[in-house]
């Protein structure tokens, strides 16, 4: 395995200025921070990263920022989001060309074809580079559900392809890959408050949403759970899950970029059809992320 898929990575916001164009300063002193604090990786721009908002100059431009702010120290994972297959291609391409370690392979925007498809687009794009590359399977938001029989039988065939995100909710997919390829993929979980249940059955890394408001708890709480300290680890994630939920529901750009406006790491700014959230719904918001800021567990 050329890219170490192991830990937490954040798949990180990206963060607007006034105007609405990519705050690149910001994006760098954000990677560098979620890194002083443990993670492992950065992942870039994939859902919760408005990716399909970004312009493909926008995103050559944005893991440029981020290979350039990491250096060596962790890898920078680019998600590969397309409406075609050659757009996807074109995309792979190009993060190898920025620096990229790794990709993160999600399905095609829009369309929901079947395996056969599917299958042609996911290989394309593993063709594409020799980059070390992620499957991400998330059928809730994208409509496509890849099978762990799809999953095995791609990774039969792809020697780069070393990983998968798992997200489909359901934890027994982490048992079902891992009956099926053995130690062959490193099993992420890429939903944020199933993760103490997903590291139980095998998992090996998190695709973090709520890390990039708080790494170190992120961190500690993957720490806890890998080293089966059952007590720590529960503790911190009952603290933990009002806002690790905020990562599974519709608007949880909006939520996550304003939990990171709280902490101070961060604006609430979010591109089109996106909006900010206003009124009560955001003040519930502000109450259940300052309730949980005046109450963090020591451990």
């Amino acid at each position: 395995m050329t890219l170490q898929w192991k830990g937490v990575m954040p798949a990180i916001t990206t963060c607007f200025k006034d105007d609405l164009s990519v705050d690149h300063g910001f994006v760098a002193r954000h990677c560098q921070w979620l890194v002083e604090h443990g993670c492992t990786g950065i992942v870039t721009p994939g859902s919760l990263g408005e990716g399909a908002t970004l312009t493909g100059n926008e995103k050559g431009e944005l893991w440029r920022t981020c290979v350039r702010a990491v250096g060596d120290r962790v890898p920078v994972v680019a998600a590969i989001s397309a409406l075609s297959t050659s757009e996807g291609t074109t995309m792979a391409r190009l993060a190898a060309s920025q620096g990229c370690r790794g990709l993160m392979v999600l399905p095609p925007y829009v369309y929901r074809g079947d395996w056969r498809e599917m299958k042609a687009y996911v290989s394309s794009i593993l063709s594409a580079t020799q980059l070390s590359s992620m499957l991400y399977n998330n059928p809730v938001a994208y409509g496509t559900d890849f099978l762990p029989e799809h999953i095995r039988e791609l990774a039969s065939e792809y020697e780069n392809l070393d990983a998968v995100k798992e997200s489909s909710t359901d934890i027994r997919r982490v048992t079902a890959i891992r009956a099926l390829t053995g130690d062959r993929l490193a099993i992420f979980v890429g939903v944020d408050d199933a993760i103490v249940e997903g590291i139980a059955m095998g998992a090996a890394g998190w695709i973090a949403g709520l890390a990039n408001a708080l790494p170190r708890e992120s961190v500690d709480l993957f720490n806890y759970a890998l080293k089966g300290d059952r007590a720590k680890a529960a503790r911190l994630y009952h603290w933990f899950l009002p806002l690790l939920r905020m990562d599974t529901v519709p608007k949880f750009v909006q939520l996550i970029k304003l939990v990171q406006q709280e902490v101070g790491m961060g604006n609430a700014r979010v591109r089109p059809p996106r909006l900010e959230l206003e009124g009560e719904e955001r003040e519930v918001v502000q109450a259940v992320v300052q309730k949980a800021l005046n109450n963090r567990p020591v451990i």
